[in-house]
């Protein structure tokens, strides 16, 4: 796919505007100084929101109190271990080798609690900098996926950089990567693994062409296709998200459905006579190519449990296989079981109306209490409130893409749907299991992708109208702006930044964001 420059400019006069874009079009150097700019820029500034003062709070934030201590031991032992009822006040004060050597029964598989205990062994167990900094890089770099995936979608470096930049400032993907939980990793390698879907079916969908259009007249079957090493990757990415959470084989499945069907409507394209059966034996083939990849990954982040005795379940067979399998039956029985109520639980269907975000981190002090400076209380806050403008323009550009597909049949609107799909679909299945807002993270890619290609509608890339697209590229840029100043409002609430109470109350647009 060729990327083509197509800027948000609000120009003045044709003139100026067919200048600029005649320049840029001339201009290979200029192009490609663009095209490595506007990526490093927007990693940059998401670097920034996302590692600065990244130590604050110096304390076990919501689920922290799970994964940091369960990722330490993990990391010292090979599983996770049982730590005492008061650990985590121990724990923040250094003590951190209180755990025992009994394995914990922990109901998420490990790669991410890993990556987690890497970053502690680096900068010290006790250092809340350390404990976050995974959860900040991956974080970070999936902005920078977002970036890749829309220079791909969409061919333009202008648009490509505005998903990028909706990504970098909303607060669902800075509070996320702020904090040490898992859903920042299975966001990064959901993320990963459609990318590799999209560069495979570019390659694939070529060759098949190549090898149908030699063909005269049309075949009755066509080629068989091994050689997809993006296929490959893809498996293995997905494979590594599953190894992070469970929620990651919905992704590998999506992936594996969309590689199907878009080679069998390929096959039907070209005239292949017997196209479904033809595509249900590339189908197999892909399959060979996809899921065991992503077995074996996601086994492999077992292997500190499996070499190791003392693991949760462990003894449970002489094979450490069988016992796994049996570990595995009892996370499954946990996770259809739990509807323990909690007081921030988010159904599923709530999640496109923004109703109940988590609030994660609260302190308040009184006036002159602490450096409290201002006239009333000072609290410091952590919601997983996204930006609402981002999401819910997200959400209703979902609906648009959907549409728009329905009517123009778009490929690319296709994958980002399929993300949406593997994200968010499956959770309304489980209406009553005790589950949280921030699981959206994982929607937020796909959904800042819809939102950017109903922003290049908008901007008028289509028309030949220049009045047409200079009023649309102004809506355009006064979005982003609007978007640019509420992420600067929300961000003191985002990061436990200390603020009047009366200041974090008018973030409260809802009574149930409180």
């Amino acid at each position: 796919m060729t990327a083509t420059v197509d800027p948000l400019i609000p120009a003045v006069a044709p003139s100026r505007l067919d200048r600029w874009r005649g320049r840029v079009r001339t201009s290979p150097l200029l192009r490609r100084r663009i095209d490595v700019l506007a990526p490093v820029a927007v990693t940059l500034l998401a670097a920034v929101l996302r590692f600065w003062n990244l130590g604050h709070p110096h304390a076990l934030v919501f689920d922290e109190t799970y994964y940091v201590k369960d990722a330490w031991s993990q990391w010292m032992l090979g599983y996770p271990a049982s730590w005492p009822d008061d650990a985590d006040a121990k724990f923040i004060a250094g003590h951190t080798d209180i755990f025992s050597a009994a394995g914990s029964f922990v109901v998420h598989p490990p790669l991410g609690k890993w990556i987690i205990g890497l970053f502690m062994w680096l900068f010290g167990p006790d250092s809340s900098f350390g404990w976050r900094f995974g959860a900040a890089l991956f974080g970070t770099a999936t902005v920078l996926l977002v970036y890749l995936l829309g220079k791909r979608l969409t061919g333009s470096t202008t648009f490509a950089t505005v998903a990028g930049l909706l990504m970098a400032i909303d607060g669902l993907g800075i509070v996320l990567s702020r904090v040490s939980l898992l859903d920042i990793f299975l966001t990064f390698f959901s993320v990963l693994a459609v990318l590799f879907l999209v560069i495979d079916r570019e390659k694939h969908l070529a060759r098949l062409a190549v090898r149908l259009t030699q063909a005269d007249p049309a075949p009755e079957w066509g080629p068989l296709l091994w050689g997809r090493p993006w296929l490959f990757a893809a498996g293995a990415a997905a494979g590594a998200a599953t190894a992070v959470k469970w929620s990651g084989l919905y992704v590998l499945a999506a992936i594996g459905i969309y590689a199907v069907v878009s080679d069998a409507l390929a096959r039907r394209r070209a005239g292949v006579r017997f196209w479904p059966q033809d595509a249900v034996r590339q189908g197999v083939a892909s399959f060979v190519l996809l899921v065991p990849v992503a077995f074996v990954v996601y086994l492999a982040s077992w292997t500190g449990w499996l070499v190791t005795a003392n693991g949760y379940d462990r003894q449970s067979s002489p094979n450490p296989f069988v016992a796994l399998w049996n570990y595995h039956e009892a996370i499954y029985q946990f996770h259809v079981g739990l509807t323990t109520p909690h007081s921030y639980a988010s159904p599923a269907w709530q999640w496109p109306f923004l109703i109940r975000p988590t609030s994660m981190y609260w302190h308040q002090d009184a006036y002159g209490k602490e450096g409290c400076q201002w006239q009333s209380n000072c609290v410091q806050a952590i919601s997983s409130i996204p930006n609402p403008l981002i999401w819910w323009g997200g959400m209703a550009a979902a609906v648009f893409l959907l549409i728009a597909f329905v009517l123009r049949r778009d490929a690319r609107h296709a994958i980002v749907l399929t993300g949406v799909a593997a994200t968010y679909l499956p959770w309304l299945l489980f209406p009553e299991r005790t589950i949280f807002q921030f699981y959206t993270i994982a929607i937020l890619p796909f959904s800042v992708l819809a939102l950017t290609f109903a922003l290049r509608e908008i901007a008028g890339y289509r028309s030949r109208d220049l009045r047409r697209r200079l009023a649309g590229q102004r809506t355009v840029w006064v979005f982003l702006i609007v978007v640019v100043a509420l992420s600067a409002f929300w961000y003191p609430v985002w990061i436990a930044m200390k603020v009047p109470y009366a200041f974090w109350l008018v973030h409260n647009w809802i009574p149930s964001w409180i």
